[in-house]
């Protein structure tokens, strides 16, 4: 018996965030090219107003910008927005796990 494909196979993207090249998987590949590029753009726009050129530190920062944006989005009185943006902060924990997990196996 042929076994039925799953309707969102997932798929392996690679990804350039702040110069450096990450391999991820997920079910929407043009979602996981959408979230890269707003990291990596954050990433610059805080290296840009900083000082500091370690791009952990950068990470961080970039981190806590985005972080602060999905809060003030959560703060809204709108239970959809608030279930969405649960949802799309435990993709972006997924896609971070990952990320830290290659920068482990690499360092």
């Amino acid at each position: 018996m042929a076994q039925e494909q799953p309707s969102n196979p997932t798929e392996y993207v690679t990804v350039d965030i702040y110069d450096q090249i990450y391999h991820l998987s997920g079910q929407d590949v043009d979602h996981i090219h959408r979230l890269a590029a707003r990291v990596d753009a954050k990433m610059r726009t805080v290296a840009a107003q900083g000082r500091t050129v370690d791009s952990l530190r950068v990470a961080v920062l970039a981190a806590l910008n985005l972080a602060d944006e999905l809060a003030q989005a959560e703060s809204g009185n709108s239970t959809v927005a608030t279930q969405s943006g649960q949802v799309r902060a435990a993709s972006l924990r997924g896609l971070l796990d990952e990320v830290l997990e290659d920068e482990r196996k690499i360092g």
